[in-house]
């Protein structure tokens, strides 16, 4: 079925608005509301709660067609298939133990799937206080600041997002091998890793422990300058399904030849 662009416009402009409408609630409850720890050993606040519900009641007013996918507010934790044309990520707080103590590297994340990839992705990064958003053919934004390369350095003075693997057994001397060759930012946000590697904070991102709602909305930014999101285990995109329990997934990202530069790098 041909999308006309008007369509996918008015989606944009209200993901814009739907996470531009949250920055009071994030901003409320920083580093002041109380926290629980989920089974799976992550942290959830009342703001991360808030916050989906918000999202997800005015995408569901707007575009009651669309699916709405949430790490929060899920209605099950069975797997669900992807069955409609666009659908919506969600990640009410990405860096939530950073938000809970008060720490600013933390971002809310929406993106907007067509066909299950990602074709838009928009992120409020708190410790800049800007939205972040763009997408391939569309651009990309840094707040004002219109993006329009990406930084391709991939040497040793190269600045890159870093995730070490949970289980360090599975990828031996990964950590050593990053550490050792580049210089490595740790934020705690998975979201903002991505995304600053999109609009040139970063030279790139290696990560082993993500699940897809944190990097959705970040995806289509670094597509949008040109630059690739390459996945080194099972590829999650297209969407098909969404899943509470998926893997954790494990990819390098920045221009290709900064991609080329982490895998060289990394050992087999």
């Amino acid at each position: 079925m041909l999308m006309r662009p008007q369509e996918l416009d008015s989606r944009i402009a209200q993901a814009q608005q739907v996470v531009r409408d949250q920055i009071p609630v994030m901003t409320a409850g920083f580093g002041r509301v109380s926290s629980q720890w989920k089974d799976d050993g992550t942290r959830v606040t009342a703001c991360d709660l808030a916050i989906s519900q918000n999202i997800g009641r005015a995408l569901a007013a707007a575009f009651p067609d669309d699916q709405f996918f949430s790490e929060e507010t899920a209605e099950t934790t069975a797997p669900v298939a992807v069955t409609t044309r666009f659908c919506w990520v969600l990640d009410p707080i990405d860096g939530t133990n950073n938000f809970a103590k008060g720490l600013p590297q933390c971002a809310i994340s929406l993106a907007l799937l067509e066909e299950g990839e990602p074709v838009y992705g928009v992120i409020y990064d708190y410790a800049r206080a800007v939205i972040i958003h763009g997408g391939p053919g569309r651009g990309l934004y840094d707040g004002e600041r219109r993006v329009t390369t990406m930084v391709t350095e991939s040497g040793p003075q190269a600045m890159v997002g870093f995730h070490s693997p949970m289980d360090p057994g599975r990828y031996p001397g990964h950590a050593e091998a990053v550490i050792g060759r580049f210089k490595i930012r740790g934020l705690g946000s998975s979201t903002l890793h991505l995304a600053y590697t999109a609009v040139g904070l970063f030279n790139g991102t290696v990560d082993h422990n993500v699940k897809l709602w944190d990097i959705a909305a970040a995806i289509p930014l670094v597509r949008a300058v040109g630059g690739e999101v390459r996945f080194m285990a099972a590829a999650p995109l297209p969407l098909r399904r969404f899943d509470l329990h998926m893997e954790r997934i494990f990819y390098v990202a920045g221009s290709s030849a900064m991609c080329d530069a982490l895998v060289a790098t990394l050992p087999a």
